[in-house]
């Protein structure tokens, strides 16, 4: 069962909006990453920034507070008519927990060639312990999000 398609042009509204956002999280000293979970419309019902540093959370990713927000507003755990959007490819916690979910595809900006586990440094989607068919599409505005991961990382090692 595959999630509606969802146009590319949503896709790429929604990635803007989370480049803004992650902008907004960067500047209080967060690695700049932002997500949001869209319903089979396109509508978001969960969204989040990274919050590791501000509530000393190694939970904090900006993707599992997108899936708790939305879990609790639909009552239910199950995503799989819904995408996650977010700016950067996510890591192996973040990917087991989207697997766990059951979410039906996830879109991210930047590639994550060290820690990213949907195509980066691994592919925990198409293992064969993934018991839940996820789509994957990366890049959408990839290289913006990856100008905006590069230009924090270049400032915060200047300080």
């Amino acid at each position: 069962m595959e999630p509606p398609a969802l146009s590319n042009r949503l896709l790429e509204a929604w990635m803007a909006r989370l480049l803004r956002c992650a902008a907004g999280a960067g500047r209080h000293g967060e690695i700049p990453v932002a997500a949001a979970v869209l319903d089979a419309r396109g509508r978001c019902i969960g969204w989040g920034s990274n919050r590791r540093e501000q509530q000393s959370d190694p939970l904090g990713h900006a993707e599992l507070l997108a899936l708790a927000q939305a879990a609790r507003l639909l009552g239910d755990w199950r995503f799989n008519h819904c995408t996650l959007l977010v700016t950067l490819e996510p890591c192996p916690m973040c990917a087991g927990a989207l697997i766990q979910a059951r979410m039906g595809r996830v879109v991210f900006g930047a590639d994550d060639p060290k820690r990213g586990a949907l195509g980066g440094c691994l592919d925990l989607a198409s293992d064969p312990s993934a018991h839940h068919p996820m789509q994957v599409h990366g890049g959408v505005l990839g290289r913006q999000a990856s100008q905006q991961l590069s230009d924090w990382f270049r400032l915060r090692r200047q300080r």
